[in-house]
């Protein structure tokens, strides 16, 4: 197993397939899903230095705050509310290039300016969701959706098994 990253340089692309190899090879012997979800999202950060990147469970009719980096985050979100909730209720990847011209919008940071969301899911069963929040405006685009899609394929099928 390894513990520690190699960042590498050049473009955005060639640093997530780096970064994804590592993150496949520091998760893939261990069975605790929150230490890998909490190594996944650490790696994430500290490879793309985004604001904020954490997961949230589906518990019921909300989004619970699991594992992340960055400042303090709102706790519990409403299905359908908010980018976190819009990517549950639609099954589907939100790149969202502003915030604030998201109708609905939840402020958990007033710093974060555009943000990315992930759905996870295993047989069209979603279990959370992996958010993604930048300082600046148009920080994603769909290299960011392509590998972060890829990386959730990941994470679904080496943990599913363990929440259920």
């Amino acid at each position: 197993m390894a513990e520690s990253l190699k960042i590498v340089e050049g473009t955005k692309d060639e640093k997530y397939k780096s970064l994804i190899s590592q993150i496949k090879a520091l998760i893939e012997d261990e069975e605790d899903l929150i230490a890998n979800l909490s190594n996944t999202v650490a790696a994430l950060k500290h490879a793309f230095d985004f604001f904020w990147v954490g997961v949230y469970f589906v518990k019921g009719d909300d989004l619970v705050l699991g594992p992340f980096q960055g400042p303090i985050a709102c706790t519990r979100i409403r299905y359908g509310k908010g980018v976190c909730g819009t990517a549950w209720k639609e099954a589907r990847t939100q790149l969202v290039p502003d915030v604030d011209a998201f109708p609905g919008h939840i402020a958990c940071s007033s710093l974060s300016r555009s943000e990315i969301v992930i759905p996870l899911a295993k047989d069209g069963v979603i279990w959370g969701v992996l958010d993604i929040d930048s300082a600046e405006l148009n920080t994603f685009d769909e290299v960011d959706k392509q590998h972060l899609e890829h990386l959730s394929s990941l994470l679904n099928n080496l943990f599913l098994s363990i929440i259920i």
